[in-house]
């Protein structure tokens, strides 16, 4: 079976969802985990704190740096992520559309190939 991410998105600057609403999502998002464990769908998911608590680790000509914030500056950042394991693309896109019911907009990308050796 295929492996697949789904990474869900927030937009900086769009309202932040009320506590009620993000009850309502929390509630959502553990019952598509159920149901993707009850599947044999799911590998491993995790949410992620803000992006500014992010730190960049570099290493340039052998010289480590580390800087605080996110690696890119943009308004779009991933809130958090599901590896799941599916027959096909359909099969993903069919989790990942249950995910942004739930949650918000999910990109869905394949694993490489190589890298389930």
């Amino acid at each position: 079976m295929k492996q697949y991410l789904l990474s869900v998105h927030v937009v900086e600057g769009a309202p932040t969802p009320s506590d009620e609403e993000m009850g309502v999502m929390f509630r959502e998002t553990g019952r598509i985990n159920n149901d993707m464990q009850a599947a044999g769908a799911w590998v491993f998911a995790g949410g992620l704190t803000s992006p500014d608590s992010a730190t960049v680790v570099r290493v340039e000509n052998g010289a480590t740096s580390m800087s605080d914030g996110p690696f890119v500056e943009t308004k779009e950042h991933i809130a958090g992520f599901w590896v799941i394991k599916c027959a096909d693309l359909d099969q993903a896109l069919a989790w990942a559309e249950r995910c942004a019911t739930a949650c918000g907009p999910v990109e869905v990308r394949p694993f490489d190939e190589l890298s389930q050796a």
